[in-house]
């Protein structure tokens, strides 16, 4: 009869349950090439052809986002974008980096905000940062009546005035910084990727200017703030 050894079992190397098995990247293309994982990829692929990426609408590419932020950051600045992140919000998206290049192309198409659009997203973003982070409905009506204290010297016209301001309600609509409710079709939730685009700095320029159209000064505001498109 023989006599097994003993085993030391403290001697043998320990294992990290939290590392993750070795994954071998298969090609999802005939010439795929990319050295990112898949996640990664798509998750660029979503923040090139998405104004935003938001972690209420879209938590696993949001997840991504976040975990490839470094790689996609590095890829990004190779076309001279910018990958930002708005940790309180959790939104994500892309902007175009704003530098004086001789070869630089542009791959973001900038479209400017129009007098009332600048001023309803003024409004807007001003709710959004005094409802400390909480979600903000608004109706229509309610839309229309942020105009009210305006001088309208340009649009006398009371239709054409309220088609302006529901054409600024169709433009952030689709820029996805309002979001039309289900319930109600003449309601709309507030995104809150407005306090990302619409800086401290910005809402002050644009306060200044709308206090001019309101004491009469005009389309003051018109094509003043850009956005990515």
């Amino acid at each position: 009869m023989t006599t097994e050894p003993d085993i030391d079992f403290s001697s043998l190397p320990q294992v990290d349950q939290n590392a993750r098995p070795p994954h071998q990247r298969r090609p999802r293309f005939d010439g795929d090439v990319s050295q990112l994982p898949d996640r990664a990829c798509w998750a660029l692929q979503h923040l090139l052809t998405r104004r935003y990426i938001s972690a209420e609408t879209d938590s696993d590419v949001y997840a991504w986002v976040l975990e490839y932020r470094s790689q996609l950051s590095t890829r990004l600045s190779e076309l001279d974008l910018l990958l930002r992140v708005v940790d309180g919000t959790d939104v994500a998206f892309v902007e175009q980096a704003r530098y004086e290049s001789a070869k630089g192309i542009k791959l973001l198409r900038r479209e400017p905000l129009g007098t009332y659009d600048s001023i309803l997203a003024l409004h807007l973003a001003q709710m959004m940062r005094a409802s400390g982070g909480q979600s903000v409905l608004i109706s229509r009506e309610e839309m229309h009546g942020l105009f009210s204290g305006v001088l309208n010297d340009v649009d006398r016209d009371a239709v054409t005035f309220a088609a302006r301001i529901d054409g600024a309600i169709a433009r952030l609509t689709g820029l996805e910084i309002l979001r039309r409710s289900r319930d109600d079709e003449d309601s709309y939730t507030i995104s809150p990727v407005i306090t990302a685009v619409m800086t401290a700095s910005v809402i002050t320029e644009l306060q200044q200017q709308f206090e001019l159209l309101v004491n009469g000064g005009g389309a003051a505001v018109a094509q003043e703030e850009e956005v990515d498109d």
